[in-house]
C-alpha cells in the first residue's frame, strides 16, 4: 500500500530467530477486567522468516494459518501474499509464499495473469485479502496497476487455488471491486467470505474522498472434488470512506474480523475507525458503516483485523506502528509497539495479522522488513 515501504533485501531481512523487546503501553481506559488482554503479556517479537521469494516480490500484505495438511498446504504454516514486485511496484506482486514454523520458506504459488482459467479485469496484484477455507481451498485478492499508478488500478477479482497452488477459479464481478481484505466463515460444503471493496468510484475520483467503500458478502461451495461455485452475494457494509493517494496507492475499508456471535469488525481506516457490523452472517440488507466500536486514541489509520480467542479485536495501524487490542465494548486495552522504523515511525509497515495456533501469539507481515514475525 504505501510506496515508500523502505525495502530491505538485505540478509537482515531474512534474519531468522531474532527476537526484540516491544514497547508496551496502555490506553487511559484500560482498567482491569474480568478478561485479562490476550496481548497485554506478550514481550517478544521473533522474525520467522523472510517473505522474499525469489522472483524478488516484495511488500507482504495478507496472512492466513493453514489448519490442515494436504498436498502443499501444511498444518501450522503461514500463507503470505505478496502486493508488490521486486522492483517494489505496487499492484504487481503474484506470489503466495508458505512459512514453516521452523522458519522454512517456500512458494506456495505464483500466478501468471496469462494463464487464469477465468477473467480477473486488469490482471495480477496480490492484496491483503487471503483466506483458506473448508476442503482447503485458497483464495486471495488480486487488486492491479499498471507499473504503481493509482489512476490505472483496476477492479481485479478473487483467484481461487487448490492445496496444490494453482489456480483453479476466479470471482469476478459480483460487487468485487479493488479486494483488499477478507476473512471467511466455513462450515460443511460452504463458506461466506467477507470482502472490502476499495475502487468504487476511487479512481474516478482522481484522490478526492469518496464514500463508496462497500463490505461483500460472497457465498460460495467448498466442494471436496469439483471447483467452487459463487452462489449468493449480499451487500453487508457501505458508504466507507476511500480515496486513492499517491504513496499509498489506495486507501480504505481494510481488515475484517468475524466473532463467535456472528458481528464482523471492519478498520475503517480513514476514520481511524473500527466499526461493527451485526449479524454479517444472516443479515440481508448493508448495515451502512456500521456502529462505532472504538475511534482515534491508539488506533491511527488501521489496516488489518483479527479477532482474539477471548473476542477482543486486533488490529495493527498503518500511521504509528502499533497493534491495538479492543475490547467488543470498545476499551483500548493493550497497545504493541511492533515497528519503529520510517517517519513517522512505524508508518506503513504493518499489514496482515493472525492469531497463532492455540492462541500462541499473533503474526503478523512487517513491509519495513519483509518478514513474517511472531508477536508472543
Amino acid at each position: 500500500m504505501w510506496v515508500n515501504h523502505r525495502v530491505m533485501l538485505t540478509a537482515a531481512a531474512g534474519a531468522m530467530g531474532t527476537a526484540l523487546a516491544v514497547g508496551v503501553a496502555f490506553a487511559p481506559a484500560a482498567s482491569a477486567s474480568a478478561n485479562p488482554s490476550f496481548v497485554g503479556g506478550s514481550s517478544t517479537i521473533t522474525t520467522v522468516a523472510s517473505t522474499i521469494p525469489t522472483n524478488g516480490d516484495v511488500n507482504p500484505y495478507g496472512v492466513a494459518v493453514v489448519s490442515r495438511s494436504k498436498d502443499r498446504l501444511h498444518k501450522g504454516d503461514v500463507l503470505v501474499s505478496n502486493f508488490n514486485d521486486k522492483a517494489n511496484t505496487q499492484g504487481t506482486g503474484t506470489t503466495i509464499v508458505e512459512v514453516a514454523p521452523n522458519h522454512h520458506v517456500r512458494v506456495f504459488a505464483q500466478i501468471n495473469a496469462a494463464r487464469l482459467p477465468g477473467a480477473c479485469p486488469g490482471g495480477i496484484g496480490l492484496t491483503t485479502a487471503l483466506a483458506v477455507l473448508g476442503n482447503d481451498w485458497v483464495v486471495v485478492g488480486s487488486l492491479p496497476t499498471v507499473a504503481g499508478n493509482p489512476a490505472t488500478s483496476k477492479a481485479g477479482c478473487l483467484l481461487v487455488l487448490n492445496s496444490e497452488g494453482r489456480v483453479v477459479e476466479t470471482f469476478h464481478g459480483h460487487g468485487i471491486n479493488g479486494p483488499w481484505d477478507m476473512t471467511a466463515a466455513s462450515r460443511r460444503g460452504i463458506s461466506d467470505l467477507f470482502v472490502t471493496n476499495v475502487l468504487n468510484g476511487t479512481v474516478a475520483a482522481g484522490g478526492k474522498v469518496v464514500h463508496h467503500g462497500t463490505v461483500e458478502r460472497l457465498t460460495v461451495t467448498t466442494p471436496e472434488h469439483g471447483l467452487p461455485r459463487l452462489i449468493a452475494e449480499t451487500t453487508i457494509g457501505s458508504g466507507f470512506a476511500a480515496e486513492t493517494n499517491s504513496s499509498a496507492l489506495v486507501i480504505g475499508p481494510t481488515g475484517v474480523g468475524l466473532d463467535r456471535n456472528g458481528t464482523l469488525y471492519v478498520a475503517d481506516t480513514l476514520n481511524d475507525r473500527i466499526a461493527a457490523i451485526p449479524d454479517a452472517l444472516l443479515r440481508r440488507h448493508s448495515a451502512g458503516t456500521g456502529i462505532t466500536v472504538s475511534q482515534h486514541g491508539a488506533i491511527q489509520g488501521p489496516l488489518g483485523v483479527t479477532v482474539a480467542p477471548g473476542g477482543d479485536i486486533l488490529t495493527v495501524n498503518s500511521l504509528n506502528g502499533n497493534l491495538v487490542e479492543i475490547t467488543p465494548a470498545g476499551r483500548q486495552v493493550a497497545v504493541k509497539t511492533l515497528d519503529t522504523s520510517g517517519s513517522p515511525a512505524g508508518a506503513g509497515a504493518l499489514f496482515g495479522l493472525a492469531v497463532a495456533p492455540h492462541g500462541n501469539g499473533v503474526y503478523f507481515v512487517d513491509d519495513a522488513t519483509n518478514t513474517l514475525d511472531l508477536l508472543h
